[in-house]
C-alpha cells in the first residue's frame, strides 16, 4: 500500500517536472519561464521527494534497516531547504532581470515599473 502511494507521488512529481520543462521552452519571457521553473521545482521535486520518503518509511517498517531512516531524513532535509531557497532564488533572479532592463511580454502587466526605485 505504501509502495503504491510512493509510486503515485513520484508519477505526479514527474508530470509536474515535465509540464515545467515544457513551460520553460514555450513561455515568451524570462518572468513566465521563471514561474514555470519555480512550480516545476517546488511541486515536482516535493512530490518526488515525498514518494522517496514514503518508500523509505515502508521499507523501514518492513525491514527495520536503518539506512532507510537515513534516506528519509536526508530527503526531508532537502525538501525543507528547497522550500526556503526556491522562492528566494526566483525572486532574486526576477528582480535582477527587471533591474537590468529585461521587460516582460507586452501581454503581462508590469506594476513594478510604476514603483520608484531606491538604489
Amino acid at each position: 500500500m505504501i509502495t503504491t502511494a510512493a509510486l503515485i507521488c513520484i508519477v505526479i512529481g514527474v508530470i509536474f517536472n515535465a509540464l515545467g520543462a515544457i513551460g520553460i521552452l514555450r513561455f515568451p519571457d524570462v518572468y513566465t519561464r521563471l514561474h514555470a521553473e519555480t512550480k516545476m521545482t517546488t511541486f515536482g521535486t516535493i512530490f518526488v521527494s515525498l514518494g522517496v520518503i514514503l518508500y523509505a518509511a515502508g521499507m523501514l517498517t518492513g525491514t527495520g534497516d536503518a539506512q532507510y531512516l537515513t534516506l528519509g531524513i536526508h530527503t526531508a532535509i532537502a525538501v525543507i531547504a528547497l522550500a526556503f531557497t526556491n522562492a528566494t532564488g526566483s525572486h532574486a533572479i526576477a528582480r535582477a532581470a527587471h533591474r537590468s532592463g529585461v521587460k516582460p511580454d507586452p501581454a503581462v502587466v508590469d506594476r513594478l515599473s510604476e514603483v520608484k526605485r531606491r538604489d
